[in-house]
């Protein structure tokens, strides 16, 4: 959707203006890390602690998702203007970065403790998706992530439409996994959120989305469609390394509960809600 009506500004402050899609993202930000540390509680974690590993990890998915984000699209702006680098309130983030710098540094915070990293991954699935939902909305405020023209008589796809809904899918997923008896293994909420995100994007979004192409230069005028972009080319390697860890995450459910290969674990212990 293209309104140039909108203003990015949800109001201002003097000079100071906040953006609509910094407002979506902080929202996206604050509702994950309730619900992180309200499902800690049910399990027993100390919230502050909680608190804090949430904290850091929202810090380094804004760092990759920046940084992810800039060297894909502007990595001129490290040594011509450097100050473009950390312009996050006009837009400009990497979902893929964003849960890469998430995901380390829970990893390194960590380290000693799989199983909180487990389930820290998969609750964090709710934030996650809110954000993608959001922050698509706000993307609609700023004027950027346009879909390509189509001659159907309805203008530009709209795509941050079409992220958004990808975002509520993914919700409303993780609550229906959720729910299942058994209850799945640690790190499947995650990790096939992420198989499932990229599916949709890679094979809806970003089909079209009015991107740069590489490699294979295919538009569709008449519907709107072109591939490949940056994202598709890389869609094929993240599929297959989020099912590489999916099948891990099953392995390591099953011996901890001591069942064969292959087979469900029936302790509830080693799995998250």
């Amino acid at each position: 959707m293209y309104l140039p009506q909108l203003s990015p500004y949800a109001f201002k402050i003097g000079p100071v203006g906040v953006h609509w899609y910094g407002i979506f993202m902080v929202t996206a930000m604050f509702l994950g890390g309730w619900y992180v540390v309200r499902q800690g509680q049910r399990y027993g974690y100390d919230p502050d602690r909680l608190s804090s590993i949430a904290l850091w990890a929202v810090i380094g998915g804004v760092v990759g998702a920046r940084l992810v984000f800039v060297l894909a699209n502007d990595p001129q702006w490290f040594w011509q203007d450097p100050l473009q680098v950390i312009r996050i309130w006009g837009g400009g983030l990497s979902f893929h970065g964003a849960i890469g710098g998430g995901a380390l540094v829970l990893v390194y915070l960590l380290r000693d403790d799989k199983r909180l990293l487990g389930r820290l991954l998969d609750w964090s699935v709710p934030g996650i998706a809110i954000g993608i939902a959001l922050v698509r909305i706000g993307n609609i405020f700023n004027h950027e992530v346009l879909g390509r023209m189509t001659e159907l008589g309805f203008g530009r796809w709209p795509e941050q439409l079409i992220g958004s809904a990808i975002g509520v899918a993914l919700l409303v997923r993780y609550f229906v996994v959720a729910r299942r008896q058994p209850p799945p293994y640690l790190g499947f909420q995650f990790w096939s959120m992420v198989f499932w995100y990229q599916v949709l994007r890679g094979f809806i979004g970003e089909t079209t989305r009015d991107n740069p192409l590489y490699l294979i230069h295919y538009v569709n005028p008449v519907w709107g469609i072109g591939f490949t972009t940056l994202t598709q080319l890389f869609t094929p390697p993240i599929l297959a390394f989020a099912a590489y860890m999916i099948w891990r995450s099953k392995r390591n459910a099953e011996r901890e509960a001591g069942t064969p290969t292959g087979a469900l674990p029936d302790a509830a212990s080693s799995r998250s809600p």
